[in-house]
C-alpha cells in the first residue's frame, strides 16, 4: 500500500486515477511514500524519511526545496505543458489587452454612473481616449519556445501576427510542433529590436534574471507592447519604470505584479490566473499522478526536475532501482555485489543528470534485505529500492 499526502486541494479528476486498493491518500498521513502539491511551501516542512518523490502539479516548483530532496534521493516531478493552453488563452486576451484600451475603457464607463441619459452620449464621446491598434500585421517576439511558447506562436500566426521567436536551447518536441511560418531569430537583441510585441516564456534562474534590463529596453522600439506570465524577475522593475516613462514600453501586461508596479498608469497587473482553468488543474493532477504511479510502481522517471529522465519496460519480476552520485565506477560496485550474490541482470539502464545517476536492475533472482542493504553501504549510493513487478 502506497501512502499519498496532499499539501493542496488537488483535483479529483487526477486523484482518482490511484487505484484506492493500492494506495491511501490524505492531506493528513503519517510516513508518506509521496506528496501531491501545487504552490503549497515546503521550505520549512521536515522532509519524512518515508518519501521517495515529490510531485507538483504545475511547471513552476520554486516553492520545493530541491537540493535538500536530491540528496535524500527524492524525485522531484513537475507537470510541464499540462496548463500550456490554459497559459497561451491568457496571454493572447493580453495580446489584446496590450492593444485595444478595454481595461482603462471599462473603469471610464462603470465612473459615469449616476449620469442618467447622459450616458450613452458620453460613452460615445469618450470612446476616442480609449483608442489601440489591432494586432494583425504587427510583429511578435516569443523569447522562449518551450509548450508555452510554441502554442502562443503558433496561434499570432493564425491571427495574423509576424511572428519571431528566440530560444537556443529548444527540444526537439517543441521545433517539430513550431509553424512553419515562425521566423528563427538570429540573437535575442534583434528579436527585441524588431518587435512590435514582445511575450516571455522561459524559466527564471540565474542566467535569467533580469533578462530585460536597460540595456534590452534601449534596443526596443519605442511604444513596444511587453507580456510576462512567466515570473517576474526576468523584467527588472526599475528599468521597466524609466521605459515606461519614456514611451518605449507603451503597455506592460503580467500576472507577477511587485507592488512598485501597481500604480504605474501603463502597467495591466493581473493575478496569477496562468493555470487558474478547471481544465488546467485536471490536466496537471492527471500528469503529476501518472508519474508518481509509473515510478513509484515501475521505477521509472519522467519530467523530474532533480533527476535524470529514465524509463524501461519491465523484463523480470524483481526491479533494483538506485540513485547515487555521479562519480566513476558506480555501475561496476552495484553489480559487483548483485554478481557475488548469485543474482543474474536481465536488463540495466543508467542516466544521468549533472552530479546524480539514476539505475533501473531488472533481476531474475530474489532480492533480500541483506542484498540491498550491501548496495546501500557503497559509498556515494543516495536511495536503493526494491520493486516487485505485477
Amino acid at each position: 500500500m502506497y501512502r499519498i499526502q496532499t499539501l493542496n486541494k488537488i483535483s479529483s479528476i487526477g486523484l482518482e486515477l490511484f487505484p484506492r486498493e493500492e494506495y491511501e491518500i490524505a492531506s493528513e498521513i503519517p510516513n508518506p511514500d509521496a506528496i501531491v502539491l501545487r504552490s503549497f511551501k515546503m521550505h520549512d516542512m521536515e522532509l519524512p524519511s518515508s518519501l521517495r518523490a515529490v510531485a507538483r502539479a504545475g511547471a513552476g516548483v520554486n516553492n520545493i526545496p530541491i537540493d535538500k530532496c536530491t540528496h535524500q534521493g527524492i524525485v522531484v516531478f513537475n507537470t510541464p505543458g499540462a496548463n500550456a493552453n490554459s497559459v497561451k488563452e491568457l496571454v493572447l486576451m493580453s495580446l489584446f489587452m496590450s492593444s485595444r484600451r478595454v481595461v482603462d475603457g471599462i473603469a471610464w464607463a462603470r465612473s459615469l454612473n449616476g449620469q442618467g441619459a447622459e450616458v450613452p452620449k458620453l460613452i460615445e464621446k469618450g470612446k476616442s481616449d480609449f483608442e489601440g491598434p489591432e494586432i494583425k500585421g504587427k510583429k511578435l517576439g516569443v523569447i522562449g519556445l518551450g509548450a508555452i511558447g510554441v502554442m502562443v506562436a503558433n496561434d499570432a500566426v493564425a491571427l495574423g501576427m509576424e511572428v519571431t521567436g528566440y530560444d537556443p536551447f529548444i527540444s526537439v518536441d517543441a521545433a517539430w510542433g513550431l509553424s512553419r511560418a515562425v521566423n528563427k531569430a538570429v540573437s535575442l537583441d534583434t528579436l527585441i529590436a524588431d518587435s512590435d510585441y514582445i511575450t516571455i516564456h522561459v524559466p527564471l534562474n540565474d542566467k535569467t534574471k533580469n533578462l530585460l534590463n536597460k540595456d534590452k529596453f534601449a534596443l526596443m522600439k519605442k511604444g513596444t507592447r511587453l507580456l510576462n506570465f512567466s515570473r517576474g524577475g526576468l523584467v527588472n522593475n526599475e528599468d521597466l519604470k524609466q521605459a515606461l516613462a519614456a514611451g518605449i514600453i507603451a503597455l506592460y501586461v503580467t500576472d507577477f505584479p511587485d507592488e512598485d508596479l501597481l500604480t504605474e498608469p501603463n502597467v495591466i497587473p493581473c493575478p496569477h490566473l496562468g493555470a487558474s482553468t478547471p481544465e488546467a488543474e485536471d490536466n496537471c493532477a492527471t500528469m503529476a499522478v501518472s508519474q508518481l504511479r509509473n515510478y513509484l510502481e515501475l521505477g521509472n522517471i519522467k519530467n523530474s526536475v532533480n533527476f535524470p529522465e529514465c524509463e524501461m519496460a519491465a523484463s523480470a519480476k524483481y526491479r533494483i532501482v538506485v540513485a547515487n552520485s555521479n562519480i566513476p565506477n558506480m555501475v561496476g560496485q552495484i553489480t559487483t555485489v548483485l554478481a557475488g550474490a548469485g543474482i543474474n541482470i536481465t536488463d540495466m539502464l543508467n542516466k544521468s543528470r549533472g552530479e546524480v545517476a539514476y539505475n533501473i536492475i531488472d533481476v531474475e533472482s530474489e532480492v533480500t534485505d541483506e542484498h540491498l542493504n550491501a548496495i546501500r553501504a557503497i559509498e556515494g549510493v543516495i536511495m536503493t529500492r526494491l520493486i516487485q513487478i505485477g
